[in-house]
């Protein structure tokens, strides 16, 4: 299924993640894509509160990957800096990728071969009015309605 919505705030953005993470069970798989700064660690926080997650959401650029713990665990991957497969295999990648927790990842086209056939795949793309629009791929039906963002 292939919707698009458009988010005018980083409020909307996060709230579209929250309604999105509510449906998310185990062995989820999110590939968040878009440019730096688009919004994808804002979409991850929604997650998070959705999930019961009340710490901080940072990006993991640096560290890689960054896990959280609620009602059920988040692996909130960044695999910029990571070149291949087999990278992301020496940092434990699979084990979270085919995991009972959430597994949300930021640059994931460097492994799309391990992304599993029902991978929700989101993209964001930063609009000239600084808004966002947002396509998303789902293999089922997702739920959204004005108060996420404007369907378009």
């Amino acid at each position: 299924m292939h919707t698009t919505l458009t988010c005018r705030t980083q409020d909307e953005m996060v709230e579209l993640g929250r309604k999105m993470g509510s449906s998310f069970h185990e062995g989820t798989v999110v590939s968040l894509r878009g440019s730096l700064g688009a919004g994808k660690t804002v979409f991850a926080r929604g997650v998070a509160r959705s999930l019961g997650i009340e710490e901080a959401i940072v990006s993991p650029t640096f560290t890689l990957v960054q896990e959280y713990y609620g009602r059920l665990p988040l692996y909130h991957m960044d695999l910029y800096r990571i070149e291949t497969v087999e990278d992301f295999e020496m940092i434990g990648g699979e084990d979270m990728l085919y995991s009972n927790g959430v597994c949300l990842i930021e640059w994931s086209e460097v492994i799309d071969e391990l992304l599993p056939k029902d991978t929700i795949y989101i993209s964001i793309a930063v609009n000239p009015d600084q808004s966002r629009t947002v396509d998303i791929e789902t293999p089922y039906a997702v739920e959204l309605d004005k108060k996420t963002g404007d369907k378009q």
